[in-house]
């Protein structure tokens, strides 16, 4: 009898191995089942232009007059470009020459299977204009992770850089890590989580993102989610949360602190994402720093209420009598 019963238990214990061990193996097999961005897929696409660069196609676009000052803008670390949507236009009519580009992994770019890191971005960036053939110094525009990527281009490459614009930008430390971040930065078990819940996480967080008019939130979901339809969007993210080092470049900030050059700063003092605290590190970096704190807005500000915005890009960018400052709106 005892014998009969170590039987069933070794088999029941072997099955739920195999069990267990299909449901590990299964997102790893199986993939997402995704398209891949390639030049058939990319020939749907009449209204996109693409370079090929060094680790993969970019896709960009640029808007305003040629002769006009270049404005480069930057987005972050889950949206692509088109969170530049109420600033792109507006920056070429007043005679910019404006350069918007997904980042490696994002948007219609390539998704690449290489290390995500801040190498990678500071030598598309570099590559992105030296194949446009920018040579004249631009101005450069970054968004939270595009904020970090701006100050690490501007301190690598400072002769590229005429002025430099950080909308929360990140860079710097944060205490509490939530346990979500830590659990995917984790090998097999950061991979296996996203490949199995992490476009669903992802898309059950895009309500939350812009909640100031519902019309605006369902076209920002609606232009999020386009991403999503091609291979290898949630391993570029994942990646970069690994691989790119976006809470430990205060060093980096007072290098760039230390150059002679106009810095604006623009933050709201309800960020969620990039804790609003964070703007008096930087403004302790950068110390000519021209800062404007933004009264109840959240991380998106400038996809959300342009209004408030674009006066005081317009403003810095064009040049001012004022380029120190510290204001609340």
């Amino acid at each position: 009898m005892l014998g009969r019963w170590k039987r069933i238990l070794v088999g029941f214990l072997l099955t739920l191995t195999v069990l267990l061990g299909g449901t590990v193996a299964y997102p790893f097999i199986v993939g997402d089942g995704k398209p891949v961005l390639d030049a058939t897929v990319r020939s749907t696409m009449p209204k996109k232009t693409f370079v090929a660069l060094s680790d993969g196609i970019t896709s960009y676009e640029w808007a305003g007059p040629a002769s006009g000052q270049p404005v480069v803008l930057v987005h972050g670390i889950t949206s692509p470009s088109f969170l530049w949507d109420y600033q792109f236009d507006v920056l070429a009519q007043a005679g910019f020459h404006v350069l918007r580009y997904d980042l490696y992994g994002r948007g219609f770019s390539d998704r690449p299977a290489v290390r995500y890191t801040d190498d990678l971005y500071d030598r598309q960036l570099l590559e992105l204009l030296d194949a446009l053939q920018v040579t004249k110094p631009v101005h450069l525009v970054g968004h939270s992770m595009g904020g970090a990527i701006s100050v690490k281009f501007t301190d690598r490459h400072p002769e590229r850089v005429a002025r430099l614009a950080l909308l929360a930008p990140a860079g710097f430390p944060v205490e509490d890590i939530p346990l979500k971040y830590r659990l995917l930065k984790a090998p097999l078990i950061g991979d296996w989580f996203l490949r199995m819940f992490g476009e669903k996480a992802l898309k059950s967080g895009l309500k939350w993102q812009v909640r100031s008019d519902p019309k605006k939130s369902a076209q920002f979901q609606e232009d999020y989610l386009e991403q999503l339809n091609y291979a290898g969007y949630t391993q570029a993210l994942l990646s970069t949360l690994r691989h790119t080092p976006l809470l430990t470049l205060q060093p980096v900030y007072e290098r760039v602190g230390t150059q002679s050059r106009p810095i604006l700063l623009l933050w709201g003092t309800k960020d969620k994402t990039v804790p609003y605290a964070h703007h008096l590190l930087a403004q302790k970096a950068l110390p000519s720093v021209q800062f404007h704190s933004l009264e109840n807005e959240g991380h998106i500000f400038h996809y959300e209420h342009p209004e408030k915005i674009n006066p005081l890009l317009l403003t810095f960018l064009r040049g001012s009598s004022n380029e120190e400052g510290d204001t609340s709106l």
